[in-house]
């Protein structure tokens, strides 16, 4: 079937949902860390405590991936997992600012990275499953611009609430987590399911072809096991540029896992000069950093409208390799950023780099996936997403303490480090195809 052209208000529709995802993945990044250090935790123990939201992903993403692409019901394809994923995930958002124990905020970002995970993964094979080839770029740009637009609203929430709604803890609230943070996790949980909603209402999905074969097809690779050797099968016939996107990916997410871990509680510690999470000056630091992850994002919205522009003159391995350059000189830049206005313009280089990410590597992947694989092999190229955040939780502690001596800064240069490598690996990539007029 010949896929028809769709409208930009359509495109604009079927990714709407991803502004949603964005505020429960935009909370947890700029606020889990200080979550925990509010809670009680070293700097040597934050990349563990992350650990398992990773893991889960690792497994959540392919089955996921596989399920929806033998799925069909009234809601469709990718939709049931839309909503699900986003009704978990919403419920999450209200449990997590109120956690009490360091055990109990780990536990519930376990559960609020498998859900966010469940309604996420889909949506990358939703656009490869409405969109022609000629328009997955645009649609893959558009996923990058609510991404960006929601982690600008999610990450400058609380230092909004604070500053210019003048909201203040209430007297006689002994909580650990502060008021601020807690009211941004509720707007975060409503935003995110109003979101997944309003693309599963405007976004109808294609059926199947013959419909007949694929109940049977559906059949035959029903349950775990056959679920699993499908996985399975899948990755033993992964296509050559997933092969070499591969390790562009798992470099540049670790840069950004670094950043992610450990750039609010640098901002608090190095920049505002807080040495006790409890001090009034801790928790202006981290609404800094908040500020910092909203305008990086800020520019990954405004940059997206430009990327199918800059792909098609330049071809897209040459502008995610300049962006990956780009998001490397702003980590690293960082070391000599002592002013926190300063901080602003290393932010401008990583947003940039983000965009690239969120859209540049799926593009080219998607042309290379068979029709009926498409959702399993987006999972599937995702362990490069989650492998380098396992890694990091499972050594990162070990190198702070040993080699980085806690100094959160380091941490964050070594991001910088890391995309540099993933840039020098983008060369090793081929674009499985010339861009063509229909990418603008």
């Amino acid at each position: 079937m010949r896929k028809p052209e769709r409208s930009f208000w359509q495109i604009w529709n079927m990714s709407f949902g991803f502004l949603g995802i964005q505020f429960g993945w935009g909370l947890q990044m700029a606020n889990m860390s200080a979550i925990y250090e509010y809670l009680g935790a070293r700097a040597d123990q934050i990349p563990i405590l992350w650990l398992a939201a990773p893991l889960t992903g690792l497994l959540i993403q392919p089955i996921i991936g596989n399920a929806s692409d033998h799925t069909w019901g009234p809601l469709g394809r990718r939709r049931p997992y839309f909503l699900v994923g986003a009704i978990l995930s919403s419920l999450m958002l209200l449990f997590m600012p109120n956690c009490s124990s360091l055990w109990m905020a780990a536990g519930m970002l376990w559960i609020l990275d498998a859900s966010i995970n469940v309604s996420m993964e889909p949506f990358r094979a939703f656009v490869a499953d409405i969109l022609p080839e000629g328009q997955r770029t645009r649609g893959f740009a558009m996923q990058s611009l609510f991404i960006g637009l929601g982690a600008v609203i999610a990450s400058a929430l609380p230092w909004l609430l604070t500053n210019v709604f003048h909201m203040t803890q209430v007297v006689g609230d002994t909580r650990a987590v502060p008021t601020t943070v807690r009211i941004s996790f509720y707007i975060g949980a409503v935003a995110y399911l109003g979101a997944v909603l309003w693309t599963i209402f405007t976004t109808p999905e294609y059926p199947p072809e013959n419909m007949e074969a694929f109940r049977r097809a559906k059949k035959e690779k029903a349950g775990l096991i056959a679920g699993a050797k499908e996985i399975l099968s899948a990755i033993a016939h992964t296509p050559e540029t997933m092969r070499r996107l591969g390790p562009v990916q798992l470099f540049t997410w670790l840069g950004l896992f670094c950043m992610w871990l450990y750039f609010p509680v640098a901002v608090a510690h190095n920049v505002f000069g807080a040495t006790d999470p409890a001090s009034p000056l801790y928790k202006e630091g981290i609404e800094w950093g908040g500020i910092c992850f909203a305008a990086y994002s800020a520019v990954c919205f405004a940059f997206s409208f430009a990327l199918p522009w800059l792909a098609k003159k330049i071809g897209r391995k040459k502008t995610h390799t300049a962006c990956l350059l780009c998001g490397a000189i702003g980590l690293i830049s960082v070391v000599v950023m002592h002013n926190k206005y300063m901080l602003l313009f290393t932010m401008l280089g990583v947003g940039i780099a983000w965009a690239s990410t969120l859209s540049m590597p799926y593009a080219m992947l998607a042309a290379t996936l068979p029709p009926e694989r498409t959702g399993v092999y987006m999972g599937i190229f995702n362990f490069f997403v989650v492998t380098p955040e396992i890694l990091a939780s499972l050594f990162f502690g070990w190198i702070m303490t040993h080699f980085l001596h806690n100094n959160r800064i380091y941490a964050i240069i070594a991001g910088g480090l890391c995309m540099l490598i993933a840039a020098a690996l983008m060369q090793r990539v081929t674009d499985p195809r010339t861009l063509s007029v229909q990418d603008i």
